[in-house]
């Protein structure tokens, strides 16, 4: 990787991406809104400076060591100065692979070459913040962010970058929400004459399962065993702190050992600093009225049903952990 000084990219690299609050439905409204699909990857901010180039994680951590390949594509190309928002994405077998992706968060850099040989990924694109003659297009509604953007992706004809699609019409919308699965796991809508707002949740996401981010708070053992038998998770309020919000049980009986190894090294942490668990209640033993705080240091994304007072109603089903997304991050917006 070429050095550059932070100051010599035209944004911040501290710039956080635009997010999406969760609906049920695709909003609507007079050819008013744009549907892209929503990618099963790590989301990526993309800065370049001369041959300087720098990937962002939606946490704002750097991700170029672990996708060197993307690295040298960028530099590849001929526009020397500009930032560009997609969703990295390696796919295995025509679909979209998670666990390709997490296998690339590996301290050693051997390992990193070898993986980004093997399993090469693409950075998909849908969004452009500064356009390549370096002037800062972030005030411009979207309609003008897409036409640069596609002018910008027509100039670079590379395989490994590649062009998000777009439609207005929100049947064809609600055809790739059905069909999500593979290398999509929903939509998203954005508002045509709206600017880009980093950071902000200006845009909309659907998925066919409802699914959140969580923190996890704390953990229970399995009764009469030291091993984990459940998660406790959290979710920050308007106030920074952990609410309690449910659990999840569905850990695979092979993943235990290595997770308590894990969950009790993180052990002594504040937990919750909100609503925490309960104690145990006549529906309960004494046993699982117990539990073990951990620092708010780890990510995982559940899928969920019904949500009553603020806590998922029934237990969720643990479908992944999340290393690219930081804890702060896992807000009740989610579930609103």
């Amino acid at each position: 990787m070429v050095a550059a000084h932070r100051s010599d990219f035209p944004l911040p690299l501290e710039t956080p991406p635009m997010e999406a609050r969760t609906a049920e439905a695709l909003p609507e409204g007079n050819g008013s809104w744009q549907y892209e699909p929503k990618w099963d990857g790590f989301r990526c901010l993309a800065f370049k400076n001369g041959k300087a180039v720098d990937l962002r994680a939606k946490s704002g951590k750097p991700l170029g060591r672990y996708f060197p390949e993307l690295i040298t594509t960028m530099q590849s190309l001929d526009a020397k100065n500009f930032v560009v928002d997609g969703e990295i994405v390696i796919e295995v077998d025509g679909r979209a692979s998670f666990d390709a992706l997490q296998m690339r968060l590996h301290p050693a850099e051997s390992r990193i070459r070898k993986l980004s040989i093997e399993t090469p990924a693409r950075l998909t694109l849908f969004d452009m913040l500064v356009a390549p003659e370096g002037k800062i297009i972030l005030e411009r509604p979207l309609r003008a962010r897409r036409e640069a953007l596609e002018a910008f992706l027509s100039k670079a004809a590379n395989p490994d970058l590649q062009l998000s699609p777009s439609t207005t019409n929100v049947a064809t919308a609600r055809q790739w929400l059905q069909g999500a699965g593979g290398s999509t796991d929903g939509v998203v809508a954005k508002m045509l004459d709206e600017p880009y707002r980093p950071g902000e949740r200006a845009m909309v996401k659907v998925k066919r399962l409802r699914t959140a981010d969580c923190v996890v708070g704390g953990f229970r053992y399995l009764n009469g065993k030291r091993q984990v038998g459940s998660l406790l998770l959290g979710l920050y309020n308007d106030n920074g702190q952990l609410d309690h919000v449910g659990f999840t049980s569905t850990i695979a009986n092979e993943d235990r050992a290595a997770l308590t190894v894990k969950l009790e090294a993180l052990r002594g942490g504040p937990g919750f600093t909100g609503k925490a668990p309960g104690g145990p209640s006549r529906w309960s033993t004494e046993r699982s009225g117990e539990w073990e705080p951990v620092k708010p240091d780890l990510v995982v994304e559940v899928r969920f049903d019904h949500v009553t007072g603020e806590r998922f109603r029934h237990g969720t089903r643990l479908l992944r952990w999340r290393p690219d997304k930081a804890p702060r991050q896992c807000t009740f917006e989610q579930i609103a």
